[in-house]
């Protein structure tokens, strides 16, 4: 069975598709159990995902990178987490926050911090949430101070990617107060992990995304030089908003991945198992519930695919991200409840991979915006 077909893939993006997936074979399904079980950060297949030119390569050409626009990374990330949603994020997220850089950032600032990702040398991340704000950007409380020639930084970040590992993050902080202007009150930095007042920990485990690592960030008078702000102060907010349009069509195929593996899961299961006298695929019931499963999956993976159109075209694109992402991580949701259901009493076993996806599916309905904001976002900005 081959979910992920090439039909809605534009001409461009397939071979890169073709990559991902024999990587995805090769390297991220035979290590995906182990790493789900032992937590451990995936070193060597992020390594190996760096040898094959698929880590960090949506860098313009300019700057080192192979330049993959929205629709090579979406087939990537289809094929990635149809593998394992773990690793499969941890590969994606070595270079989380670079395209806000490559977009508004100066010269030096690409030279001196998207070479040395393209070049797989650094690893970067992106530092938004908070403990206390969720998904509630204008309520963010890390500030940023200005002091003579740089800025200082102080406050708490949570569920940061590459929180530890990384040699750089992008850190989304307060520089203003003005309550007239609440979305102009914040700016982002690019701050690297080695300077002091920098201070990282890994989140406690979690039921999901096992071998991709969170971590909690305390910034105690972090200070960085004038020449780390990205884009104009204030403006981060708005920089933010553009960049998390391109991420939520690529949280859409985390779902669209996760989908797949469960639909498979649950397919090779029945046509393989029998029950009263019959194969459990002859049942009307299992029947309907494959059935239901695969039309989401494809409704939900034609939107994925005309969203990034959409994005990528800037052509209201943040209606259709908030929408993809909602409809593809619930989808992904609904199959693997469904497939748990298919399997019955062997669902709980958790050396079957169909338990592994079903907690990995209740991440992505929560970040880059809980789906209940991605709602709010979707009546606001459609054109009733």
């Amino acid at each position: 069975m081959n979910l992920l077909s090439k039909s809605p893939v534009p001409d461009h993006a397939v071979g890169v598709k073709e990559e991902a997936k024999e990587f995805a074979q090769e390297h991220i399904e035979p290590n995906a159990a182990e790493y789900h079980e032992t937590a451990e950060y995936p070193w060597d297949v992020l390594e190996a995902g760096m040898d094959a030119g698929l880590v960090s390569q949506g860098v313009d050409e300019e700057y080192g990178g192979r330049g993959f626009d929205i629709h090579e990374i979406l087939a990537i990330t289809e094929e990635f987490h149809r593998a394992d949603s773990g690793i499969g994020l941890t590969l994606q997220l070595a270079s989380f926050g670079a395209k806000i850089i490559e977009k508004h950032g100066t010269e030096e600032q690409k030279q001196r911090f998207l070479r040395p990702l393209a070049a797989n040398e650094q690893i970067t991340g992106l530092a938004v949430s908070e403990p206390e704000t969720g998904s509630n950007l204008a309520g963010m409380e890390t500030t940023a101070e200005k002091d003579g020639d740089g800025w200082v930084l102080n406050g708490e970040k949570y569920w940061v990617g590459n929180g530890v590992e990384a040699d750089w993050v992008t850190v989304y902080a307060k520089t203003g107060d003005d309550p007239d202007n609440r979305y102009g009150n914040f700016s982002l930095f690019a701050v690297p992990t080695d300077t002091d007042g920098y201070d990282a920990e890994h989140i406690p485990e979690k039921i999901g995304f096992r071998a991709s690592k969170q971590a909690r960030i305390e910034f105690d008078g972090v200070r960085v030089p004038e020449e780390n702000i990205i884009g104009n102060e204030g403006n981060g907010f708005y920089m933010l908003a553009e960049f998390f349009n391109s991420g939520r069509v690529m949280v859409g195929g985390h779902g669209i991945g996760l989908a797949a593996a469960a639909i498979e899961e649950a397919s090779d299961f029945v046509h393989d198992r029998n029950a009263f006298d019959r194969g459990v695929n002859e049942f009307q019931a299992v029947q309907h519930t494959l059935a239901d499963m695969i039309t989401e999956f494809n409704a939900a993976r034609t939107l994925n695919w005309e969203a990034a159109d959409h994005v990528k075209q800037n052509d209201n694109a943040g209606f259709w991200a908030s929408m993809t992402k909602v409809k593809s991580t619930e989808t992904a949701d609904m199959c693997a409840e469904r497939g748990m259901q298919l399997h019955g009493g062997r669902s709980v076993l958790t050396e079957n991979r169909i338990s592994r996806v079903y907690r990995d599916v209740r991440i992505p309905v929560i970040y880059e915006g809980a789906n209940e904001v991605q709602r709010n976002l979707i009546y606001s900005q459609n054109r009733w």
